[in-house]
Order: structure tokens, then sequence, then C-alpha cells
């Protein structure tokens, strides 16, 4: 499709629905109208529309946190979007990585699992080392204690990989992402750094793969 099959409202506007391209948490709602959208299809980087101020808003214009745009869906009825986004830094203006942080219903009895909350939760225990928690301890026993420990959960990655034992292997893989998790923490390192440089090399391992096909 293209934009001019777009239904914005009597404002000009739609909405756009930002999500993460990489956790598809949702990032944060704007609306764009079509020069905002031109701008975001041609700079490839995040444009709205401010309704309160009546101009455009090319988001980390004063702050750098910019998001570079992978792709740009829109609904059944052509009315909203949902623009997935590669981000830089928070999204929203308050300094958190999404917009929505205010909980208003959760059930409890589904259990989620993400990297990103337990990286989360690994934050706040190095910033409140509350007692009796193993992860304060690791912090509080500083880099040496920690890369040890990462040193201790390769080696029972390998034994359990040789003895063939797929539970025990998986068992271990996850104390050692664990124990990781702890070093990026540690080390400053974001779940997005990694994740930018693993996508980098996967196009230097595509390039190489279509090279060595010719």
């Amino acid at each position: 499709m293209t934009a001019n099959e777009l239904k914005f409202d009597e404002k000009g506007l739609i909405p756009a629905v930002v999500q993460d391209f990489y956790t598809k948490k949702v990032l944060t709602v704007a609306y764009m109208n079509a020069e905002s959208l031109a701008v975001t299809l041609r700079e490839k980087r995040t444009c709205f529309w401010s309704r309160s101020r009546q101009e455009l808003w090319r988001k980390g214009e004063t702050s750098g946190h910019v998001q570079h745009v992978v792709s740009i869906t829109a609904d059944c009825d052509n009315d909203a979007l949902v623009v997935e986004v590669i981000k830089e830094g928070p999204a929203c203006h308050l300094g958190t990585d999404s917009c929505f942080t205010h909980l208003l219903f959760e059930d409890e009895s589904v259990q989620r699992f993400t990297l990103e909350a337990l990286y989360g939760l690994l934050q706040s225990r190095n910033e409140q080392r509350p007692k009796g928690s193993y992860t304060t301890y690791l912090f509080e026993k500083g880099k040496e204690k920690i890369l040890k420990k990462v040193g201790e959960e390769c080696t029972e990655v390998i034994i359990g990989a040789m003895k063939n034992s797929k539970e025990e292997t998986i068992y271990e893989i996850s104390d050692l992402c664990y124990h990781i998790l702890v070093l990026m923490v540690s080390e400053g390192i974001s779940l997005d750094d990694i994740r930018r440089e693993l996508a980098s090399r996967h196009v230097i391992d595509h390039k190489v793969k279509q090279e060595t096909m010719q």
C-alpha cells in the first residue's frame, strides 16, 4: 500500500503506536500528519506532529534519543499505524524505557518471563542491595567474583553438553545466562548493546555467505 491510502482524521492526524523492534514492547503512542509521515519515510527516523505545540516533532531532536524506523504497518481500516523502531535511549520524556509504566491490571496467574524483566530486576538489586539476596552478594563482592562465577558456569555448560544431557545443559546455560546478565549490569552493558552487536554480525555473516556462493 501507499501513504495515499491512509485515512487521516478530521484534524489530518493518524495515531502511531511505536513499538521496539527487538522486544516488541509498546514504547509510546503519538500522532502523525501527512507531512510528518513523509519526513519519517524519507529520514527513516520517527517524526510526529505535536498537538500541543502545533509543529513537527522529530523524536530525539533535543534529547538525542532517536528512533530509527524499521517498518510501518497500517491496520485493517488504514486509520492507525504500528511503527517498529530501533531506539537510542529511553522513549519517554520522563527518562523511562517506555511511556507505559502505570500498571492498571495484571492477571497474576499468568506467568511471564522476559530477559528485559530479569535485567530490570538485577538492576534494582544492584541499586537497592537487599539483604539475603544472592544477587546482592555478587554485586557486593565485585567484578572479580562475578567473573569467577561466569567462568565456573561456562565449565558447567561444557560438562553438561559433554554428558549429552540436554536437561543438565539447559540448567547450566540458564545459570550462565543469569551470571552474564549480572556482569552486564555491573559493567553498564545493556541488552540493546548486545542486540546491536549481534545484528551487525548478522549483516556481516550474510554478506560473507553471499560472497562464498558466487
